[in-house]
């Protein structure tokens, strides 16, 4: 007995562990249309979403049926074996959403929680089938099938609901976003007045009706007949609920000056939390409590095993499981950082205006957006020019761009957009679960999104490859989620119907090591974001440019520097694993660089028009010269790293003198250099060019040795090819290296003119 009891406290540490990755997931869906377009501080964001999720949690009662008999057949497992594959699911859910989290992928905890009972379930019956066992079926014996265990139905309806959610929602998000940008425009200063109170008791009532079907159809208070007479009078509900909102809203706006919108998707806000906490907190303690509810059957069975017919029947969820479960929910919400880099991923794909692409293009992404400018191109040319020039003025962006040139931190879209993305969510999500469609949250609101900003000309011609690169990153994702946690929770049922109490110590320390791994690897992620992004905000004067200059001069020369000393010991010691290193820092240091002369660009406008032009340039020609000087530095170590890693001949002793003679005079070069920085003038640069010109001879005179080394065939092809391109790195890194320091001489010179 003592063995399960340590079982189900497991259940239930996971239980608290998902609630956190989980709500680190979910918070995108209800939180990003409010913090996007800033309704209102975050502060009263998180305040508004809070009190959507008390209130769901409280409403909440009842037990999601799918973690007990939804996609398998209760009736012939074990308890011992039942609570394994509760087992198995809860860590193959932990582990997944945590891994989606730390890379700031939104998807969906009902795919990943539904799949790994539908994966760990045949496990289990892989394991039962293998030893022969037997069912009742129909008052008989049968030897049991692994389909006899399985309702796989369910399955098929849920992947069905998957790809109808992803495109409903975007066709819908587009309809609709279209039609209120016709109406609003983007100068909503002049159009809210007209049509913001009305849009608003449109919207609100969606959000309400939605509240109604979604929100509380759970709720204690809530009878099967009240619900019944919700969805038998939805037009009356709606009707009275818009005419009511709509006045609401006009006489706030008359007496307070509130703007419609901001209630609408602060509403929306509240009702979608609300939701969540509501019905998909069951996501997460759904398993944990069928095995606790497992645990009382075979307690009163006084600890004998049985089967779990028990299950098949209504269970109430006590009251205090579900309030707890929405305290974690809050504390997570207000203090989880990968639960902002989710969010963030969602905004950066929507955002209006251009910048950092955190994803590249692809070949598909490529041929679509071709195809719809051609498309684009075809129609403009059908359709009459007076028509495309009506609709063109509706969806002018000019005095969109001229208003946030002048803020220095805007919304990333307007509450136009961020009203649609809330309304359109709600209306789908309640009309789903009014057919009772399994339709995820996370879809619907990702997809909504995405059809909006489309609509808003936000994916344009310099950044629409790489958003659709991201969007169908993100969505790759979703199905990949579904076939990794089936794949993942039948092996860990498996592994635990093999290994028992061992197995499941195993899975723990795993479990352990693999949060301690992700959370190092999410801070370094941040930690880069977070330094970029003090870059624009910090570039403020050109004092502050000359001193950002210097600073990312020391900080690049100094890993070169590392990099090919470190190089060209480890080439002759020929040790493999730190030329690995050594090529993952060179690939970083450029990535950094390619991100921080790319987030420049934001940067620029924001200095004060005073300030000078002059100086402006040579930071951009000093962080170009960053830039080559880290692309020398992959190209100086990957051929190296590629030379021992395929086992080739090493280098010969006269040639590996050389090379150590030449890292040493590097060194010196480099701290010439950098000591130069604290005191740059004329003088400083002619002694570097005279320690350039000593290392050029060096090279010179090692590309002439290496010559006859070739014509005394004392060194093969490969290991001359691999000293040329050493040669050829250290030249061009020195001839870099002097150039930027004549234009940090230059830049010098213009800073202490400014002053």
């Amino acid at each position: 007995m003592s063995i399960y009891i340590f079982f189900l406290v497991v259940l239930f540490l996971l239980a608290i562990s998902d609630l956190m990755v989980g709500v680190a997931n979910d918070a995108v869906n209800f939180l990003n249309s409010a913090i996007g377009a800033k309704v209102a501080t975050r502060r009263v964001i998180m305040v508004v979403a809070s009190a959507g999720i008390i209130a769901g949690a409280l409403f909440a009662n009842g037990m999601m049926e799918v973690a007990r008999k939804g996609l398998f057949q209760p009736q012939f497992f074990l308890f011992t074996e039942i609570i394994l594959i509760f087992l198995a699911v809860m860590f193959t859910d932990v582990l997944l959403l945590d891994f989606f989290n730390t890379f700031g992928l939104p998807t969906s905890t009902t795919v990943s929680l539904v799949f790994g009972l539908l994966g760990a379930a045949v496990g289990m019956a892989f394991l039962k089938v293998g030893d022969g066992a037997t069912i009742m079926v129909d008052g008989g014996e049968k030897i049991a099938q692994i389909g006899d265990f399985i309702n796989s139905s369910k399955a098929l309806v849920i992947i069905s609901s998957i790809l109808l959610s992803v495109v409903f929602s975007f066709v819908f998000g587009i309809v609709i976003q279209w039609i209120s940008r016709l109406i609003f425009t983007f100068n909503i200063e002049k159009t809210i007045k007209y049509y913001g109170s009305i849009w608003g008791g449109f919207g609100i009532s969606a959000i309400t009706y939605f509240m109604l079907i979604k929100g509380v159809k759970d709720a204690s208070f809530m009878t099967p007949e009240m619900y019944a007479s919700i969805k038998e009078h939805t037009l009356l509900i709606l009707g009275l609920s818009f005419v009511f909102w709509s006045l609401l809203l006009q006489a706030l706006n008359w007496i307070f000056k509130v703007n419609p919108l901001k209630v609408v998707v602060l509403a929306g806000t509240f009702a979608l939390a609300m939701a969540f906490a509501g019905n998909d907190l069951v996501n997460f303690i759904g398993v944990p409590l069928a095995g606790y509810e497992s645990f009382k059957l075979f307690s009163a069975n006084g600890g004998n095993d049985l089967l779990m017919s028990g299950l098949l029947g209504e269970i109430i969820t006590p009251s205090y499981f579900l309030i707890g479960a929405g305290i974690i929910m809050l504390i997570v919400l207000w203090f989880s950082k990968k639960a902002q880099t989710v969010i963030e991923t969602s905004l950066n794909l929507s955002r209006q205006e251009e910048g950092n692409e955190r994803f590249g293009s692809s070949a598909f992404s490529r041929v679509l957006v071709r195809k719809v400018v051609n498309t684009g191109t075809f129609f403009s040319q059908v359709i009459p020019k007076s028509v495309v020039d009506k609709i063109g003025k509706r969806f002018d962006t000019t005095e969109l761009e001229d208003r946030t040139k002048k803020d220095s931190n805007p919304p990333m879209f307007d509450m136009v957009r961020a009203s649609v993305n809330m309304m359109v969510a709600s209306i789908l999500i309640a009309v789903g679960t009014s057919y009772k469609l399994p339709l995820s949250t996370t879809y619907v609101t990702f997809m909504v999104a995405m059809s909006t900003s489309l609509v808003d000309g936000a994916w344009g011609r310099d950044s629409a490859v790489y958003r659709i690169t991201g969007v169908f990153t993100v969505i790759g994702g979703w199905f990949i989620t579904g076939f990794a946690a089936f794949s993942v929770a039948f092996l860990l049922s498996i592994f635990l119907g093999w290994g028992q109490l061992i197995g499941l110590i195993g899975l723990i320390s795993f479990a352990i090591f693999s949060f301690y791994r992700t959370n190092i690897t999410h801070k370094k992620r941040e930690n880069n974001l977070l330094e970029t992004a003090e870059e624009v905000e910090e570039n403020r004067s050109v004092a502050t440019l000359f001193e950002k200059c210097n600073n990312a001069i020391r900080k690049t020369l100094n890993t070169v520097t590392e990099l090919y000393s470190e190089t060209i010991d480890q080439l002759i010691k020929e040790n493999h694993k730190e030329l690995k290193k050594q090529l993952k820092t060179s690939t970083q240091l450029e990535e950094k660089l390619n991100s921080k002369r790319n987030k420049l660009y934001q940067a620029i406008p924001t200095l004060p028009a005073t300030e000078s032009v002059e100086a402006t340039h040579y930071y951009i020609l000093t962080l170009d010269y960053l830039k080559e000087l880290a692309h020398c530095a992959t190209f100086l170590v990957e051929p190296v790293y590629n030379h021992v890693d395929n086992n080739h001949k090493p280098l010969i002793e006269s040639q590996a003198e050389e090379l150590t003679k030449m890292a040493e005079a590097f060194d010196k070069f480099m701290k010439l250099v950098l000591n130069s920085l604290e005191d740059n003038s004329q003088e400083r640069l002619v002694t570097i060019n005279e320690e350039q010109a000593k290392i050029l001879n060096m090279i010179k005179e090692s590309r002439k040795n290496l010559i006859k080394t070739i014509k005394r065939k004392e060194v093969g092809t490969k290991t001359s090819m691999l000293v040329l391109s050493i040669l050829n790195e250290t030249r061009n890194i020195l001839i870099y290296t002097v150039n930027m320091m004549r234009i940090q001489n230059d830049f010098t010179v213009t800073v202490k003119e400014e002053k």
